[in-house]
């Protein structure tokens, strides 16, 4: 019999303990395949595919492979009665299984970690994508679109839902909202979500809400406008008249991939000209961003502005500005890395459930790496060094899991 060494034995405890709990994790989750012929518990199932997924394994292919490789390991831990699953396992399981029901896992599990990282001051992004690869012409059926809700700062998914198409997001928003746990916090939305029942949504969660103002909504659109050129009207007022808003100002010039940005943004309270800011729940401010690019080789100018409404008592024009500006990390970091460090766009998942499924396995994996406070490697690199070491993947899977 071979003794193990004290460190050894450590190594073996701390597998063990990140890996139960790991697994408990999914414990809630409902099988919906009938007991009749079940030749896996679907425990085993779940938890090897998100493992390998962390693991660099895009499709139901390569996580056949790696459950082969790691099948001695495996059953130390996981119930493999007839070896480790097959690709057609992983595929008739996910195609099964309810993708609310799966993504509620996920969701549970996001929210003790958000609240544990920030209690109730945190910024989150809403925004939707696509997953191109999920769409069949020869069925024509249409490829997902999934709305998602990112946890700024921290490179967390909330939740997320499945919409048919993208005009769709506006009644996945507030359903989607309807689950998160958002007291406190600050949602940022594009234009899309610039919707009263949306605003009323949040305000009623307890959040409060930065909402991107575009055409979509004229009336409102033209009024924030308009209090900004009057805020910019340099002529002398009357007594009689309506004395000009009053505006703080933030701004900052940054230099980067050969241009120069400089971002400047004004925040009033002053709502004299939004005369439809009743219909709006919480309305208390509005913001106008104004962004001048410089091309460093060519002098070339482009300018553009936006405009937002928001809630709340914020605070400064740069806490504003700040919020506006992370708001896009959703796309650099959760859209741009599930394509380039994921491949989604390439997955070819269609069956039944199985690309919804895929999506939040994919969004499981994306957070349990974000996790690791010590990566010092991109995405697609920490997830073939999880891959070649298996003391990564469990100290991965242990930062997931620690209460």
């Amino acid at each position: 019999m071979v003794r193990l060494s004290e460190a050894d034995r450590i190594t073996e405890y701390n597998e063990q303990m990140a890996l139960a709990a790991f697994e408990q994790a999914l414990a809630g989750l409902s099988d919906p395949r009938r007991r009749q012929g079940v030749r896996y518990p679907l425990r085993t199932v779940v938890v090897t595919a998100l493992m390998s997924m962390i693991c660099g394994c895009d499709d139901a292919e390569a996580m056949e492979a790696w459950s082969e490789a790691n099948a001695e390991w495996l059953e130390t831990f996981l119930d493999l009665p007839h070896g480790p699953p097959s690709q057609d396992v992983y595929l008739h399981v996910f195609g099964a299984l309810e993708p609310r029901a799966f993504n509620e896992v996920f969701q549970r599990w996001a929210d003790l970690v958000s609240l544990r990282i920030h209690g109730s001051e945190r910024h989150i992004a809403i925004d939707g994508k696509t997953s191109r690869g999920s769409a069949d012409p020869s069925t024509n059926r249409l490829a997902i679109h999934t709305v998602s809700a990112w946890l700024c700062g921290e490179g967390l998914v909330l939740g997320q839902l499945k919409t048919s198409d993208k005009s769709n997001e506006i009644k996945a928003i507030p359903e989607l909202l309807s689950v998160l746990s958002i007291s406190g916090a600050t949602i940022t939305i594009d234009a899309m979500g610039c919707q009263r029942e949306i605003a009323e949504a949040i305000i009623d969660g307890g959040g409060n809400y930065i909402l991107a103002v575009k055409s979509n909504q004229p009336l409102l659109h033209r009024q924030v406008q308009d209090t900004f050129v009057e805020l910019d009207d340099p002529r002398h007022r009357a007594l009689d008249e309506t004395p000009r808003p009053q505006a703080e100002t933030f701004e900052e010039t940054t230099k980067d991939h050969g241009r120069i940005e400089t971002r400047r943004v004004r925040v009033t309270r002053d709502l004299t000209w939004v005369m439809s800011q009743e219909r709006w729940k919480g309305l208390s401010f509005v913001a106008e961003v104004t962004r001048e690019r410089v091309l460093v080789r060519s002098g070339k100018i482009a300018t553009e502005k936006a405009w937002f409404v928001g809630s709340g008592q914020i605070g400064s024009a740069e806490r504003v500005a700040r919020a506006i500006r992370n708001h896009w990390g959703i796309e650099n970091e959760l859209h741009w890395t599930l394509d380039m460090a994921f491949n989604e766009d390439r997955a070819r998942h269609r069956a039944r459930n199985t690309a919804a499924n895929m999506s939040t396995l994919r969004h499981f994996a994306l957070s349990i790496i974000k996790r690791d406070p010590n990566r010092k490697l991109g995405v697609a690199n920490a997830r073939k060094i999880a891959g070649f070491k298996r003391d990564y993947l469990v100290t991965l899977i242990g930062l997931a899991t620690e209460n």
